[in-house]
Parts: C-alpha cells; structure tokens; sequence
C-alpha cells in the first residue's frame, strides 16, 4: 500500500476512532478540520472536539473554520481554510461526522476528491442522526458506508458498504461497533482508492434522519409499548428519554415491552418491584429497569426505589 497524504475532516468521537484508524494504517495526516470549540459540561467552558483532541495529541495541523464557504458569512475562515488545504496538497479528503457543508472548491481540490464514513447503509437515512433514527424506527439492519463526495447531502456514489444486524443496542453501543467498522472500511478503501467501483445510489428507498432535538426525549405513553422502547434505547445516551411524574421529570434508559392486556390508562404505573416498574402503553407494557431523577445518577430500579418511593396507580405524564 502506498501511504496517502490524508486530510482529515470529522468532530465526534465517531470521527476520531477513524482518524487513529487512518493514521494507524501509515498514512500521512497532512491536516486536519474540526468544528469550533463549543462550551461544555456545567461550567460551560469551552471543549475541544475528539478530533481536535486527537489533533493535537499527534501534532498534527488542525483548522477549526466555522464556515467553508468563500462567499458565505465567514469568508475569513474559508479563505484561510482553502490557503492550508492547498499548501497541504492532499490527495484525499476523508470526512465524518464533520458537521459542515462542503462547497465545490473542497470536494475538487485533492487528487482523490472527499471519501465520506457514513453511519447507515444508504440511500436509508442520509442526514445528521442516522443511527438514532435507525433503531428508533425499528430496523432490524445497519451498517457503514463508504461514499464518494458530491456537492448533495449524501447523495453520493458508493465505494463500499457493509451491513451490521442492530439488535436489542441502543445508540451508546451501536456508534461504538459502527465506528469501528467505519475505521476498519476507510482504511480498506483507501488501500484500493484508485480501483474502487463507483455505484450510484439507488432513487428508491430514500430517508432522512433529522437532527435529534431534546423536545422529542419526552415519552407519548399513548404509543406501543415496542415504540416507547425503541424511543428508549435510540435516545441513549442522548437526550435521554423522559417522562414527567410528581412534579420530576424521570428520565428512563433501560426498559422491554412485555405483552400482556392493559385496561389502565397510559403512563400509569401497574407494578413496582426490584425487577422493574410496570408502565401501561397504548397497547401492552413497559417494563423500566434503568432510571434516573434530576441531578442523580442512573440507577438498576432496585436502587432507585431507595431514594424514590414509587407506588402502583401513579401515572407519568
């Protein structure tokens, strides 16, 4: 294999396990672009991306522009962007979770184009929050997708794809075995960069998965039980699914549907044990085995009934 000179465009964590996988195969990082620091944790203080972190760690050169656009609000930071990039010469750009759009100049300007680590098996769920959305809607499958740049959001040809089987994961663990696979796949793709055949995304089966915003964490009890469940599980660790109950507002990160009649209406509680408070859905049950009060911590339900007196015929929401 021969090394590549590699620009590096990513924020998250996901992003990172990528850029380490890139630098661990032998290639030259040459740069590297993350989104602007951001305040973070209760002090609020400003943070520094994974990436950046990683960045720095390495020493290698890290740009943070809040905009590529050279005739867009920032011209500033593009303009100084462009300039490293081309003192950079790339020959290829790979991008993850980067967060910016980016414009013509970008996707034209390495030998190789822009190689993009997708968390869906495209053309399903193109957007900000594909694997949140993929367990929330039940699928049964994901997977990575290694994707050629064009200037549409993820619309590109495909270089490679490969299919996990999602389970009973919920987000934490599921970015975790994804960005994995997407390290191990970008590393594979630009071992075989010049010869990789390009497949158009098909027109049919076209979704998109919408930013998650902490307004869709609150829990509609009057949904199956198996859709609260999923909300559950895609919404771990982040926002965290809740539900109001005694003036809190409980946020619930373990929980199954049990199937079994209910006449209760719902969100009331049916059942509190050591093994899980019983909550009457649309349809069947919920059965919560992980919670966590306001300023707590997240609690098995056996330590949470310590701290918290919960009692059948309560009712959330």
């Amino acid at each position: 294999m021969t090394p590549l000179k590699v620009v590096f465009a990513g924020t998250p964590e996901f992003a990172r396990v990528a850029l380490e996988a890139i630098a661990d195969a032998g290639h030259e990082i040459v740069g590297v672009l993350s989104q602007p620091d951001r305040p973070a944790g209760r002090g609020m203080k400003l943070q520094a991306s994974p990436v950046k972190q990683c960045a720095v760690a390495h020493n290698w050169p890290v740009a943070q522009p809040r905009s590529l656009r050279l005739d867009g609000k920032y011209p500033e930071d593009a303009a100084a962007a462009r300039e490293a990039l081309l003192a950079a010469q790339p020959d290829v750009m790979v991008v993850a979770a980067y967060g910016l759009i980016l414009p013509q100049w970008v996707l034209d300007l390495p030998k190789f184009g822009c190689l993009n680590i997708h968390a869906s098996l495209l053309p399903r769920w193109r957007g900000a929050a594909p694997i949140h959305r993929a367990i929330e809607a039940g699928d049964a499958q994901t997977g990575i997708t290694i994707m050629q740049m064009d200037a549409g959001l993820d619309t590109g040809d495909m270089l490679l794809r490969e299919t996990v089987d999602i389970g009973g994961d919920n987000t934490a663990r599921l970015h975790d075995r994804l960005a994995e696979l997407g390290g191990r796949m970008i590393v594979q793709a630009l071992a075989t960069i010049g010869s990789l055949q390009r497949t158009p995304q098909p027109a049919e089966g076209v979704t998109y998965a919408n930013k998650v915003e902490k307004h869709e964490a609150q829990i509609d009890w009057n949904q199956p039980a198996e859709a609260i469940v999923r909300r559950i599980r895609a919404f771990d660790p982040f926002p965290g699914a809740n539900s109001p109950l005694d003036g809190e507002t409980i946020k619930l990160w373990s929980a199954h549907a049990v199937p079994a009649e209910v006449s209760a209406a719902p969100g009331t509680l049916l059942a509190v044990t050591d093994a899980g408070v019983a909550v009457a859905a649309s349809d069947s049950i919920v059965m919560a085995t992980e919670l966590q009060r306001p300023g707590g911590k997240r609690l098995a339900v056996a330590d949470f009934l310590r701290g918290f007196d919960l009692k059948p015929g309560q009712r959330f929401g």
